[in-house]
């Protein structure tokens, strides 16, 4: 080894060591990396693919002929794998005419992007490498943010899927998959296509900063995924790892506020946490800080506090909370199951009968309302299934203005980065 790359190399080391002294302090080391069926797109479980799928009955599969692959560069790794072709694409191919390669490799990328699992993802992989290398998925990338921008979510959505196919740890594949999710489920009132979203973003964005740690929008948004869920204590922790590599001005103010929103709710929710946990007393006494205090509406701070009481005897104490509970919200079940479990150790046969019977009549009205939901969902499911959704009227803007993205990246990754994108669009919809 010369003597510059033995020096390089002990620089790398060094700087290695600097960087993962700063992150453990801020407790966000990648001290356990997921395996890879956990965070490569072709391997993990596709909760949202279910969606997409119909737009693979615009495609037929037709092989290239001998002669046509004998000519191509990726020829090789063509023999055997069904290429997809729209129907109108079909005559020209049969025709001999020919069709530009990115015209199918654009439709590669569509099938690639709705199921990441088709069983021929892996060939389409091997040979748009074999022909564009990294400038396809920058294409890709761009073509979802048009798309995005135009509010053609699901197209966005398929390009992202498609990129991350090409490089599952891509970080503006990861982050602009993830934003597109979040979108997708704001803009929705179906139960189970909400869930699923959710759930796809909130993992992806966790992903993004587990694989990026030093990218800060990834912790903007996913400390809002938590905040959007009631988890003060994860948004909170996110947050500051913003705070920790953004040098955005605006965004860094934006979320000081947020934080400083936050801090009674975070100290709340560990006063909450610690009771789940049975560290009764110390729980109680937070919370019992917080009883003259804005938030003495929040019916949570009553149940915990009510719970806390009963495990330390103070019966009456914890009969008075749970009933500002049921004041607050009148079908809380768990709530009354609580007063039942102190009336059934009292012996008041009173209590106990008119719980029973209100316990009752709340499992039969809410089974009742599941099953509605159900149909309902399961309506709105075979539509979103089947038919291609409109745009949205308020699309968000995927437009990237962090000074510090691709920072993440390795140096020949940003000198790829910085160099010319393909000059011809993967342009079609």
């Amino acid at each position: 080894m010369s003597l510059r790359n033995r020096k390089k190399q002990q620089e790398n080391v060094i700087h290695d060591k600097e960087d993962m002294s700063l992150l453990q302090t801020m407790g966000i080391t990648r001290t356990v990396v997921r395996p890879r069926e956990e965070c490569d797109i072709q391997l993990r479980e596709d909760r949202i693919g279910r969606y997409f799928k119909k737009y693979l009955n615009k495609f037929v599969f037709v092989e290239f002929s001998q002669e046509f692959m004998e000519k191509n560069k990726a020829g090789h790794l063509m023999k055997g794998v069904p290429i997809p072709l729209r129907r109108k694409e079909v005559k020209e191919f049969a025709g001999g005419s020919g069709i530009d390669f990115l015209v199918i490799a654009e439709n590669m990328a569509w099938v690639m992007g709705c199921d990441p699992h088709f069983k021929y993802t892996k060939n389409y992989v091997e040979i748009l490498t074999k022909l564009y290398n990294y400038k396809l998925y920058e294409g890709m990338l761009k073509e979802g943010r048009d798309a995005a921008e135009n509010g053609e979510m699901d197209n966005a959505c398929i390009h992202f899927r498609a990129a991350l196919c090409m490089r599952y740890d891509y970080l503006h594949g990861m982050y602009s998959y993830a934003r597109a999710c979040r979108v997708m489920y704001e803009h929705s009132k179906n139960e189970e296509y909400v869930g699923r979203f959710k759930a796809e973003a909130l993992d992806w964005f966790e992903l993004l900063t587990e694989t990026h740690p030093r990218f800060s929008m990834g912790y903007y948004y996913l400390g809002y995924s938590y905040l959007n869920m009631g988890l003060y204590g994860k948004a909170q922790l996110a947050w500051q790892g913003f705070l920790k590599f953004s040098k955005n001005g605006k965004d860094r103010r934006e979320i000081d506020k947020r934080l400083k929103q936050i801090a009674h709710p975070v100290a709340i929710e560990d006063g909450c946490l610690k009771i789940d946990c049975g560290r009764i007393e110390e729980g109680v006494a937070i919370l019992e800080e917080y009883l003259q205090s804005q938030f003495t509406d929040w019916w949570p701070l009553h149940y915990y506090l009510g719970r806390g009481y009963s495990e330390l005897g103070r019966t009456k104490d914890a009969v008075t909370e749970f009933r500002k509970v049921l004041q607050m919200n009148g079908s809380h079940i768990e709530t009354m199951k609580e007063l039942l479990l102190i009336y059934e150790a009292q012996g008041d046969t009173t209590n106990i009968k008119k719980y029973t019977e209100k316990i009752k009549l709340i499992e039969a009205a809410q089974k009742e309302e599941q099953a509605k939901q159900i149909e309902e969902t399961k309506k709105e499911n075979e539509r979103l299934e089947t038919e291609e959704p409109k745009p949205i009227d308020d699309p968000e803007s995927f437009a990237i203005d962090d000074p510090d993205i691709g920072k993440s990246e390795t140096e020949d990754e940003e000198k790829k980065s910085s160099g010319k994108h393909i000059t011809k669009r993967l342009g079609r919809k």
